[in-house]
């Protein structure tokens, strides 16, 4: 496959509406996204030693590099044209201090937040 790969937890809220702005903004098709619930038991084992797949955001690169949570933003940020800006901040020294708490803050939460919806494999 020649584009990036990035597992995203379909049953929730928050992961399919940042999935589903984001794809709009990906003019240049460089990422494909793949439901962790439909990632087959040995993947899953093999990327365990990461951590979980639904407790973190996942990108296995074109590459071959596994990039998860903060450091996959910023890679899917650098990847699109609208949002290089942003990715350029996020890549600034300190900022990778402060992503990482936010984004294991909002990643633990997101349930209870903005709860959790029915994955059907479309």
């Amino acid at each position: 496959m020649n584009k990036h790969i990035v597992f995203f937890d379909a049953e929730c809220p928050l992961c399919r509406t940042v999935k589903a702005v984001l794809k709009r903004l990906d003019w240049f098709d460089v990422i494909f996204w793949h439901p962790v619930q439909e990632v087959n038991e040995s993947v899953k084992n093999r990327v365990s030693s990461y951590k979980n797949m639904y407790d973190e955001i996942y990108m296995y690169t074109k590459d071959k590099q596994v990039l998860t949570g903060f450091n996959t933003i910023r890679k899917i940020l650098s990847l699109l044209p609208a949002t290089i800006p942003l990715a350029l901040l996020c890549y600034l020294p300190f900022v990778k201090k402060i992503g990482d708490p936010v984004y294991h803050f909002v990643s633990i939460r997101r349930y209870k937040w903005f709860g959790r919806v029915p994955y059907n494999k479309l």
